[in-house]
């Protein structure tokens, strides 16, 4: 059962590894979601343990670990969080360019600073004819 578990999280780890590689915007939000669900099942089979909900123990019986399952429901409602920011932040740039090429992306951006730059550039000093001479 554990190897069984360890290979789906290194599947979905490897997966999410791959599609942040992409040049694509929204394939990056898919890749961190894969590692983040990744990191989930890694908090939870880290503290796999058999045995009934610890509400009420009984007496000297191995219980189910409640600080992981807390930790691992934090970080799902964190994780879903971060997710939602992404994908509002992927979608006002698709708005606002008109594509989700993180390439595309770059060489605008580097235009854009190139054209900025030339309108800062201050005027050289032209030297003055002296007047009478």
């Amino acid at each position: 059962m554990i190897v069984l578990l360890s290979a789906v999280i290194a599947i979905l780890f490897g997966a999410g590894a791959f599609l942040v590689l992409k040049p694509d915007l929204f394939r990056v939000v898919i890749g961190m979601v894969l590692i983040s669900n990744a990191a989930n099942l890694t908090l939870m089979a880290s503290g796999l343990t058999r045995g009934p909900a610890p509400l009420h123990p009984l007496d000297e019986e191995r219980v189910a670990d409640p600080l992981v399952q807390a930790m691992t429901l934090t970080a799902i409602v964190i994780g879903f969080g971060v997710t939602a920011l992404l994908l509002a932040l992927s979608y006002r740039v698709y708005t606002s360019h008109a594509t989700v090429d993180l390439d595309d992306l770059s060489l605008r951006e580097a235009r854009r600073e190139e054209q900025l730059e030339r309108e800062r550039a201050p005027e050289p000093d032209l030297p003055r004819e002296e007047v009478g001479a």
